[in-house]
């Protein structure tokens, strides 16, 4: 078994529209990033990269690449998982925490758990996804951005 952390943050923009953990939340602006800046997802694929012991999101998949501009962060999670499957690595389980004023994260959990279960081939049950806000203190609290963090557990596929 391996374990892995993963961390990221994003501002907000002023354009398109929020990703978070593969849903869109079209009530809220984007976050700013080379790729759609989905946080949830890239907490998650460091959180897998640290497991596997191969380095981290930007050795991957670079920020100043050209090729990953405005990458579907869902499509970086499955090429992620082609990478640990090459080192003889499978995800066990995930557990997550989305750190955001908004959007309350609550009445739509489940079906952020599902998307990312999807991609993992894995059932919800080995995903788990909490939010909490930052009380209003720092970037975070007065609602500038969010941030998330990731837990995973990995262990030899066979």
């Amino acid at each position: 078994m391996r374990i892995g952390i993963g961390y990221d943050i994003h501002r907000f923009s002023q354009e398109g529209q929020l990703v978070l953990g593969g849903v869109m939340f079209p009530e809220l602006p984007g976050l700013i990033g080379h790729s759609d800046a989905d946080v949830l997802m890239h907490a998650i694929i460091d959180a897998i990269f640290g497991a596997a012991g191969v380095g981290d999101i930007g050795q991957h998949f670079p920020p100043d690449d050209p090729g990953y501009a405005g990458a579907n962060s869902a499509d970086l999670l499955a090429a992620c998982l082609l990478i640990i499957k090459e080192k003889g690595f499978k995800v066990d389980s995930l557990d997550t925490t989305v750190i955001a004023e908004h959007p309350k994260l609550g009445p739509r959990v489940h079906e952020v758990r599902e998307a990312i279960a999807s991609v993992l081939g894995a059932t919800v049950g080995h995903v788990n996804v909490k939010a909490t806000t930052n009380e209003g203190i720092g970037a975070i609290g007065r609602g500038e951005g969010i941030a998330a963090m990731a837990v995973a557990l990995l262990s030899e596929s066979h």
